[in-house]
């Protein structure tokens, strides 16, 4: 601790300084009528205020992929990062659902459409539906986000049958206070308030009252003989509006209940019958007004697992989207304004998608499809914050474990390349960006070929983040329960052999292409182990440079057509070819290919010289690796490798600087150990074949 405590005045202090100013108070409605045409954005609809929402807590533009990333979702400002989402198809996917509300916004239609939230199970359909009402919640709260509604008061002193507990009524759809205008009227407000409105929208608000809100307004302009005026400065009071999932107010999630209970009236509302004996069964005051589409408006309807309601269930969307009211039994038509959300899985879409009888609810969606990450290294940033949210034990990931985890559930989920030129394994790596200038790699084709191929779409079948973060967690806590104080890739592919036939939502069918699949892991795994291995053996910066020098001299002096210095006798003498090849093969550079990457390097060291950056291989990724591999080839000879796997040998001074080097690159003491164990008998045995 730094020796500050929290105490009651300091957290009742940053409470209520976080509570809007008005939240308790009463206005009327001239105030509120005044306060539209100084701020016309408080009488925003739905689409509007959550379009605003999105770009309020900041946008990144992606040029390159021409995607919007909206910072709710890309840094989580309100949860401090604990919720973000990573990976290009994903705020791909977020980027298209703020179009569809932005354009119904607008009122180009998806206004009118429920924004269908598509994708296999753990994709982030349900973590992204949650952030946004989140998110909706916090905005209400804060002077960009206010709105407002009303409440009817002293309706005993006009409406002789009222029960003296209803003397004050709230708007029970907690509609805006402008509705209290007649439709004539309030054109002529909102005519006005749409010539100061800086907005890529209009303000538009055609609604009818509530049944019940127009029971009371009829009567009482009947009392004051359509004296408006008195109306509202008698009976009404204006209120701030905040939204809040907890009480179902402005949010609504709805959650299918058992097939043979479904009841449209948890939708529309019901009777209640606790008044029925006061007022009468026809009576609108006798209506409960708690259905699901009713503590939505002016909000967000969530509606989970949406396709798997009855199809007679789901009819009871088409005037919700289409007509926008909804129409509950033994009561008039109400009309409602809210962002409709369903959130569905792959079987119930597929199910829908082929009943003839579904065509007008099909025809009122628009789908939005969530598939999974495609990128190994966004999907291993996912497994970090899983780790980094949770009360992780005192162990060491080890380098590439999380990575090599992502690799593998990506490999389930892309379509296998049409090209024999480029298989798997290169798909998967050019999906992450591994792409160097001379790889003939079309990206663009691929994920066009993919899409050609796949059912729905790319990346929406294959292992699940949640599979794997699961057996991520019975690994680190296997290796705790055997003192093993780091995790390793090794002990994670052990897990997801062990435990892929037993998780419910993997096909039988796919047990073999995923076995095939974790064997394409272990071998790349193997290839970097051994890579970190060679660094930490026959690293040397200072030959690295020297190599790297000689080499780009040898370079300039091949393009230039020229003639380069021996550096022993001081004669001019051709470029040394046998030196140059001997680092562009450590890149499986082929004969064919030499010069555009000699190329390739040159243009890099001139770029480099024009913006005053002196020549430095540790700069250029692939030279720097090339340079690291043929100083191991010149290296190896004179390395025991038998001290790599010998158990006896762990205090011998070479092979602790080896441990000290790997750690320097993140590993364990225990976990360096380990790898040079694997990468140690896996470079002898290749030795021994050579």
């Amino acid at each position: 601790m730094n020796g500050d405590i929290e105490t009651l005045e300091k957290l009742s202090t940053d409470y209520k300084e976080s509570m809007p100013a008005d939240l308790r108070e009463t206005k009327s409605f001239g105030w509120y009528l005044e306060e539209c045409y100084r701020d016309p954005k408080i009488a925003r609809n739905a689409h509007q205020r959550v379009a605003d929402m999105f770009d309020y807590y900041g946008t990144t533009y992606d040029e390159t992929e021409g995607v919007v990333e909206y910072k709710l979702a890309s840094e989580d400002p309100l949860g401090d990062g604990e919720n973000t989402f990573y990976g290009k198809v994903i705020h791909q996917s977020i980027h298209e659902f703020v179009n569809k509300v932005k354009s119904g916004a607008r009122r180009l239609g998806p206004e009118r459409r429920i924004k269908l939230l598509l994708g296999p199970v753990g994709s982030g359909k349900s973590h992204f539906d949650k952030q946004v009402r989140k998110y909706f919640e916090d905005y209400t709260l804060r002077e960009e986000g206010r709105m407002y509604t009303f409440r009817w008061t002293n309706l005993c002193d006009v409406v002789q049958d009222q029960d003296p507990a209803d003397d004050v009524v709230r708007s029970p759809m907690n509609q805006d206070p402008l509705v209290l205008l007649p439709l004539e009227q309030r054109q002529r407000v909102i005519d006005d308030l749409n010539e100061g409105l800086e907005a890529p929208y209009t303000i538009q608000n055609e609604q009818a009252l509530d049944p019940e809100s127009e029971f009371y307004m009829d009567k009482l302009l009947a009392y004051y003989e359509d004296d408006l005026q008195q109306v509202l400065e008698n009976h009404v009071e204006v209120i701030r509006l905040v939204a809040d999932e907890n009480k179902r107010q402005a949010l609504e999630t709805f959650e299918p209940k058992d097939k043979k209970n479904q009841d449209e009236t948890e939708l529309t509302g019901d009777v209640n019958y606790s008044k029925i004996a006061i007022y009468g069964e026809s009576d609108p005051r006798a209506f409960d007004y708690s259905g699901a589409f009713c503590n939505a408006n002016r909000g967000v309807f969530s509606g989970e697992e949406l396709l798997k309601l009855q199809r007679e269930f789901l009819y009871d969307f088409l005037h919700a989207t289409q007509e926008q009211t909804i129409k509950p039994k033994s009561n008039p038509r109400i009309d409602i304004d809210q962002v409709i959300v369903g959130r569905t899985n792959m079987p119930e879409y597929k199910d829908k998608k082929g009943d003839e009888k579904m065509e007008a609810f099909n025809d009122r969606t628009k789908r939005i499809d969530f598939p999974y990450v495609l990128s190994y290294e966004d999907e291993a940033q996912i497994y970090e914050k899983m780790l980094h949210n949770a009360d992780v034990p005192d162990i060491n990931v080890e380098p590439h474990t999380l990575e090599m985890a992502g690799l593998f559930g990506v490999l389930t989920r892309i379509e296998e390349p049409d090209t024999e030129t480029v298989d798997l394994l290169s798909k998967a790596k050019a999906y992450n960006g591994e792409i160097d200038e001379g790889d003939d790699i079309d990206v663009k084709k691929l994920r066009e070929e993919a899409e050609g191929k796949a059912e729905i779409g790319e990346g929406m079948v294959g292992v699940s983040p949640r599979f794997i973060g699961d057996e991520i967690a019975e690994a680190i806590m296997d290796s705790k329960h055997r003192s093993r104080g780091f995790l390793s890739p090794l002990t994670v592919f052990n897990f997801f052999e062990e435990n892929l036939e037993h998780h419910g939502s993997i096909p039988e069918d796919n047990f073999e292409t995923y076995y095939r699949y974790l064997e394409t892991v272990r071998e790349e795994y193997r290839e970097r182990a051994i890579e970190d291995v060679r660094h930490a053996l026959a690293y040397d910066i200072d030959e690295i440079q020297r190599q790297g020098e000689k080499y780009m001299d040898h370079v300039m002096a091949y393009i230039d057509d020229d003639t380069i210095e021996d550096e022993l006798t001081g004669r001019e003498q051709e470029p040394d070819e046998t030196f140059l090849r001997g680092v562009e093969e450590k890149l499986d550079i082929p004969e064919d290919r030499k010069e555009s990457f000699r190329q390739e390097v040159s243009n890099w060291v001139s770029r480099r010289a024009r913006e005053g950056e002196a020549f430095n291989p540790q700069d250029n990724e692939r030279l720097r690796r090339a340079l690291e591999r043929k100083l191991w080839e010149d290296k190896k000879h004179n390395i025991n490798f038998s001290a790599l796997v010998s158990a006896n040998e762990f205090d011998d001074d070479e092979r602790s600087a080896w441990i000290d080097a790997l750690m320097e690159q993140g590993y364990s003491e225990e976990g360096a150990k380990e790898v040079l164990e694997f990468a140690g008998a896996e470079v002898a045995k290749a030795e021994m074949e050579d």
